[in-house]
């Protein structure tokens, strides 16, 4: 079992019996009547001026005409059972999916076939299909000449946004190096216990890194620790705007170049590992294909909300003894041995 804690706010605070407040509208009658009680005559003098008023029996009988409404407000309090409570989600990660985002981040996902670019575009709509697959755990696996694991397979997905977010073709080594990103994925996902292990590949090219490992061991490695991949062929037919070199000032200089994709070695991939080949060359076709994948792939997980609560009746208990103890020390000790 998987427990994902959610924040616990100051202000998640409730009475279990609320009811128990409408007693706090018997202080109208006992108000009025203490307002309506006359004011006991004392004997009569010519004048104060040479008497010292007692202010230690002033105060003991402001106390007294207080100290009742402190304690029937502590007990209604207490029967209305004030709690404080916290929530989390129960849900049993081995009847989810985990899903690996493995993304092609080389200099050509620049192209601006797809608005305004495909790594964009792509960035968009990756984020979108997170967010619907709220019971699943999910990590993203980045690669060009090069491949590593942006984010482990989390429950949380704000961080796999986040990462999604911040991908950039500039920060890693050009190329395309497709079987090394599959197989990044793979090693993460293969001691997975989930129901499903899923990995959805994405490029826009060929394999580039004659070195790097072959796209099919690698899909043949997906197979042997039953890991479906899906594979997305991202870019229009023909030629498209790709970034070529860069100026004088550093900036990328965008030229006509012929599309160049690995259709049937992707098709490959998916059938060795019995997941499915798709081409996406726009932005809606894009999308289409990440709602596809979505209706494809069900989890079994029941989530189920369970709350902890802090019970706070007690407090008032104890507020309303010592009370009821200062009240009496006040009337039958103290005010007798003052007055």
């Amino acid at each position: 079992m998987a427990y994902d804690m959610m924040m616990l706010s100051i202000f998640n605070a409730e009475f279990q019996q609320p009811w128990f407040l409408l007693l706090l509208l018997l202080f109208i009658p006992l108000i009025l009547k203490d307002a309506g009680k006359k004011i006991k005559r004392g004997i009569l003098v010519p004048t104060t001026q040479n008497m010292q008023e007692n202010t230690a029996i002033v105060f003991i009988i402001s106390l007294l005409k207080i100290s009742k409404y402190i304690l029937l407000s502590c007990l209604i309090i207490a029967l209305a059972r004030p709690r404080t409570y916290s929530t989390s989600i129960n849900k049993d990660d081995t009847k989810g999916l985990d899903i690996i985002l493995t993304v092609d981040v080389s200099l050509s996902m620049l192209s601006q076939d797809l608005e305004p670019d495909r790594l964009t575009a792509l960035k968009g709509i990756a984020q979108k299909f997170v967010e619907k697959r709220v019971n699943d755990r999910i990590g993203v696996v980045a690669y060009s000449g090069e491949a590593f694991t942006k984010v482990p397979v989390t429950s949380d997905h704000q961080v796999v946004l986040e990462e999604l977010e911040n991908l950039n073709p500039l920060e890693m080594e050009q190329g395309t190096a497709i079987g090394e990103g599959l197989t990044v994925a793979v090693n993460h996902l293969k001691n997975s216990k989930a129901k499903s292990k899923i990995i959805i590949l994405m490029t826009d090219g060929v394999n580039t890194i004659p070195n790097a490992m072959d796209p099919l061991v690698a899909a043949q490695l997906a197979k042997e620790n039953d890991i479906k991949v899906y594979t997305i062929g991202i870019g229009s037919n023909g030629y498209a705007l790709m970034p070529t070199r860069t100026d004088i000032f550093g900036d990328l200089v965008f030229t006509e170049t012929e599309v160049m994709l690995d259709e049937p070695g992707l098709k490959d991939i998916a059938k060795i590992t019995g997941g499915s080949y798709f081409r996406a060359t726009s932005n809606s076709s894009l999308a289409n294909v990440y709602d596809e994948i979505n209706l494809l792939e069900k989890s079994d997980v029941k989530s189920n909300k369970l709350y902890d609560y802090q019970e706070y009746f007690k407090i008032f208990l104890w507020i309303a003894l010592f009370v009821l103890f200062l009240d009496a020390l006040l009337r039958w000790v103290l005010f007798k041995i003052l007055n």
